[in-house]
């Protein structure tokens, strides 16, 4: 007879190794199970020609959290973080917007521009820094639904509004988040359309939305909610985002955690309404009585579970549930970093400071690029100008190429995951031509210095990492798939229709970017449940 785990997670991606730990750690018998031969689902380290690695999918340090590096002490585990330069934006000719942590540099930066902008810089900053320390709390928070009226639900939701009593009149400010586009949201604070871009850029990455969608001011504040040391910002990880993933499936096996590549799950099997095991493509059976998936919620309804188990209300909503994605990614080897135009200013300026290049950089001069770049997705076809953060990790990580060589990843939009009137098998390359024009009217013979490209679209996100659509956030990060109606009103709490079934990865509250807290917030909800269990038959 096949060994019993106390709890099974599917997929290793980083969620599902935050779970494991801390089920782990709650004195669990955990087994992963990864359908790829390497684990990390986006978060992961490969060879993209001989000598050259990068971050194939994730490649900024961002959103991991302090408390899960602590828990685990992922540092002893390899973790290592390296610094990133502030941001860089041409805005055209050889001029350009350096945003920084330092509210004085960007400021002084955005009064080149209008001196309006740079005097109501630091307010805004305070207010959106403000309404971001609400929302980083909501983060850790298991959404309750609102419509049940049990005294568990009544308990749970008064609870939560007493813990967040005093936010008083700055939750109209969430509100304004969550139903305002950036550029809406953005002109009530500044005037020129170029300082506006830097910020209304957050906006558009990963989702598909430009500046001016109703709700895209959300995605402003979701991509600056890092708590990395204490505070927020941007690194790099030495030896690339799967260093991330390696340190937290060390950490889980020095705690006993098994981990099985090559194990595509096809089947959760159950029996009176409760799972009892797993099968995989190669007809293996693994048991327990505590299934947590970190594959997307969406895949779990429509693939893994027998259709009669799935309420059909929860079947219409996550047959609804958005994840069509416009992003792509280029992951290059090349001889020497982007040279842009704006270098020698931005050198000469001391903007970089002890930076010998600039490693994060945005394309997207004003907003009505970014709009235009999202106009070309909306009506079904690539950008003819698409957006670009080009980032160099070989400036401070000299493990990932050979020395004196480079890798530069290049993440943007807009590139729909279906083309109207076209087909990516056709388009791909024609795509990668438009993408390295983009970055030659910024950076003139940037295409002459690469070794090797690798250039992922949706569908390839789709195939490899099995994202539905190949949405890096494992769906649209709007209102009405936000907190308790993510994925589905009603199980947004972790849990699933299923006794002893639950959703540990991004497609839950609170959504993407390689942050851990669903994984974490997960296990708590599980080990909250066992818990009962044990009282109830003790008893």
């Amino acid at each position: 007879m096949s060994k019993v785990y106390d709890a099974i997670i599917i997929g290793a991606g980083h969620n599902g190794l935050v779970c494991a730990n801390y089920l782990a750690r709650a004195g669990l018998t955990v087994l992963m199970l990864e359908r790829r031969s390497v684990i990390g689902g986006a978060a992961v380290t490969e060879e993209i020609a001989p000598g050259f690695k990068a971050s194939i999918f994730s490649y900024l340090m961002s959103l991991l959290h302090p408390t899960i590096i602590r828990d685990f002490d992922l540092k002893s585990h390899g973790l290592k973080v390296l610094p990133c330069s502030d941001m860089i934006s041409p805005v055209g000719g050889d001029d350009y917007i350096l945003f920084s942590d330092n509210i004085a540099k960007t400021q002084s930066s955005f009064a080149k521009f209008s001196k309006k902008d740079a005097a109501a810089y630091p307010e805004f900053d305070k207010y959106l820094m403000e309404s971001v320390a609400i929302v980083r709390k909501l983060l850790w928070e298991t959404p309750v639904d609102p419509t049940k009226r049990d005294w568990k639900t009544f308990k749970d939701g008064a609870s939560l509004l007493w813990k967040y009593r005093k936010i008083g009149r700055k939750m109209y400010r969430i509100a304004d988040l969550m139903t305002m586009s950036a550029y809406d949201f953005l002109s009530e604070w500044f005037e020129d359309d170029r300082v506006m871009a830097v910020l209304a850029y957050y906006a558009s990455i990963g989702t598909f939305a430009g500046p001016k969608t109703p709700g895209s001011a959300y995605v402003i504040m979701h991509h600056v909610m890092g708590e990395h040391e204490g505070a927020g910002g941007w690194g790099f990880i030495e030896g690339g985002m799967g260093a991330i993933t390696q340190a937290l499936a060390s950490a889980a096996r020095r705690q006993g955690v098994e981990i099985v590549t090559d194990a595509d799950i096809r089947e959760i099997r159950v029996s009176g309404n409760a799972v009892t095991s797993v099968v995989t493509a190669e007809g293996d059976t693994y048991r327990a009585k505590t299934i947590a998936s970190n594959v997307n919620a969406k895949i779990v309804y429509q693939t893994m579970l027998d259709p009669a188990l799935v309420p059909a209300e929860v079947k219409r909503e996550i047959d609804h549930y958005r994840t069509f994605s416009t992003a792509f990614k280029m992951n290059i080897a090349c001889e020497r970093p982007p040279q842009y135009k704006i270098l020698d200013k931005v050198r000469a300026d001391g903007a970089i400071g002890d930076f010998s290049y600039p490693t994060y950089m945005h394309i997207a001069p004003d907003i009505d690029y970014l709009e235009r770049a999202y106009d070309d997705a909306k009506y079904g076809w690539y950008s003819a100008r698409p957006f670009i953060t080009p980032v160099v990790p070989t400036i401070v990580d000299k493990t990932l190429a050979p020395e004196g060589k480079h890798v530069v990843n290049l993440f943007g939009g807009h590139a729909p995951y279906t083309l109207k009137g076209g087909d990516w098998a056709t388009e791909k390359e024609n795509f990668k031509k438009t993408v390295f024009d983009t970055m030659e009217e910024f950076a003139p013979g940037f295409r002459d210095d690469v070794i090797e490209a690798q250039l992922l679209v949706a569908p390839d996100i789709e195939r490899i990492v099995g994202l539905p659509q190949g949405h890096i956030f494992h769906g649209e990060l709007s209102s009405d798939q936000l907190f308790f109606q993510r994925p589905v009103s009603g199980y947004a709490d972790y849990r699933t229709p299923i006794k002893g079934l639950y959703v540990c990865g991004a497609s839950m509250h609170p959504g993407g970017g390689v942050s851990g807290i669903p994984g974490a917030n997960a296990a708590r909800e599980i080990l909250k449940d066992l818990k009962k269990i044990t009282k109830k038959k003790a008893a």
